[in-house]
């Protein structure tokens, strides 16, 4: 703010100096009047002109004490708005929506209590996308355009996924995305894009280790017909070529909820599956998986039932049970690998749902701290900046050390996979399986890879016990 007098308090001083003559030097009080927040009190050095008795013009400088009113900035008390999105509501995977949101909070609520951002606090908007596609287009506009988001964190659904890249690209905004698993998503190259979930990819290189290590020679896919389902089936197909074995893919639309004409055709075919793998996302996956154990397809002793990892939600028995002895992919830590962190979220998690933290809870509350941190080390909401602070993570978190060898900086060289390119390159990924009806999580058994066994075995066989 300029410390130079108004001219008519010039005036008012000259009026006032000539009156007294050649007095010496004066003080005068003089009140600036501006909208008040904070007041401080200087003393300024400025130059007069007095009229003596000679008229002779003299110039000194006068001492002149000010009340001057020093405004705050409303920026920083302002909060900066990061958005954040999840299935809600049906037909999406509300639970896995409902956890991502709990997660969020509680990242904002830590670092809030800490003394937020760049001096300001967070405001977390999390908009439900219901698993729609449609819904990611105008949520990720809304946070934009309407809520004034400078990043976006989470997601689940990797149909809804592409359609946000496309947004954020286009208003070239950063997000970092928690538990879309569709290749495209980061494959596409964007700069605004990044994910620290796992890739289908490498979900179904993992699943297909395990299996080819049972030495299994055919497997049948339930696929849901979405923009995971497709390219998850696809990679797993592909997988199972490279290593000799057979399979057969059934498609169905997300929401289904009877998958009898589906399981009646497999298990009417000529082969008996070795394995019935489940590519069905959220809730509607817990029909397929009751469906086909009721009607005595899977698990049983000749075929192996490969559930979505949604297994892993205590809702699992509630929907599926009959579901002991299926194996299940498990994105993230089990509990003897957690850090402090992991510990501490996972306590939060369980208090509030009795139940272990999945592992999109764990990630979309490390997206919140990668977003807001990246932000405070930029000094500034400027996307650009973000960015490039987001390249420059190195963090350890809840699911371990972040960080992304491909970016801007250091384009995906020819012989790595496209989507890793803003790719969180070391999620862990491992297969458990239950061996007792109602069995906690944490208490199944690892049984691949070698390295992560707990129970010395890579399959508890149908009816038995380890």
């Amino acid at each position: 703010m300029s410390r130079r007098l108004p001219k008519f308090v010039l005036f008012l001083l000259i009026l006032s100096l000539a009156l007294v003559a050649c007095g010496g030097q004066q003080v005068v009080e003089v009140t600036r009047v501006v909208t008040e927040v904070q007041t401080e009190t200087v003393t300024e050095q400025v130059e007069v002109t007095r009229v003596v008795t000679e008229m002779e013009t003299v110039t000194e400088e006068v001492e002149v004490e000010v009340t001057r009113v020093v405004e705050v900035e409303a920026a920083k008390a302002e909060p900066i708005v990061i958005g954040a999105t999840g299935p809600l509501s049906a037909p999406g995977s509300v639970g896995g929506g409902i956890a991502m949101q709990f997660t969020a909070q509680l990242a904002v609520d830590e670092i809030n209590a800490a003394g937020g951002i760049m001096g300001r606090p967070i405001e977390l908007v999390f908009v439900d996308t219901q698993g729609l596609p449609e819904r990611g287009t105008a949520v990720a506009e809304r946070l934009i355009e309407e809520d004034g988001a400078v990043g976006i964190v989470g997601e689940y659904h990797s149909a809804v996924g592409l359609t946000m890249i496309e947004v954020c690209h286009e208003r070239h905004i950063p997000c970092v995305f928690s538990e879309t698993w569709n290749d495209n998503v980061t494959a596409a190259g964007y700069a605004e894009v990044f994910r620290v979930a796992v890739t289908s990819t490498l979900v179904a290189s993992q699943q297909i280790n395990w299996l080819d290590s049972l030495g299994l020679e055919y497997i049948v896919i339930i696929a849901e017909n979405t923009d995971y389902g497709v390219p998850a089936s696809e990679a797993q197909v592909s997988f199972m070529t490279e290593r000799g074995i057979d399979s057969d893919v059934y498609f169905a639309e997300l929401g289904t909820e009877d998958f009898l004409p589906v399981l009646t055709r497999i298990q009417g075919g000529e082969r008996t599956p070795d394995a019935i793998m489940v590519l069905v996302t959220g809730e509607t996956s817990y029909n397929v998986e009751q469906q086909m154990a009721e009607i005595g397809l899977a698990p049983t002793e000749e075929t192996i039932c490969v559930a979505n990892q949604v297994a892993i939600n205590a809702e699992f028995w509630d929907n599926v049970p009959d579901g002991n002895y299926c194996a299940y992919l498990r994105v993230g830590l089990t509990p003897s690998n957690y850090n402090d962190i992991t510990q501490g979220v996972d306590d939060a998690y369980r208090a509030q749902f009795d139940r272990p933290a999945p592992s999109y809870a764990l990630a979309t509350y490390d997206s919140v701290y990668i977003m807001a941190e990246a932000i405070e080390r930029a000094g500034s909401t400027d996307p650009d900046a973000i960015i490039a602070e987001i390249e420059a993570t190195d963090r350890t978190l809840a699911q371990g050390r972040y960080y992304f060898p491909y970016g801007l900086n250091n384009p995906v060289p020819d012989d790595q996979p496209a989507w890793m390119w803003h790719q969180w390159p070391d999620a862990a990924v491992v297969m458990q399986q239950y061996f007792e009806v109602g069995q906690d999580p944490d208490d199944a058994a690892v049984v691949f890879p070698v390295a992560f066994q707990t129970h010395g075995t890579a399959l508890i066989p149908f009816g038995t016990t380890p």
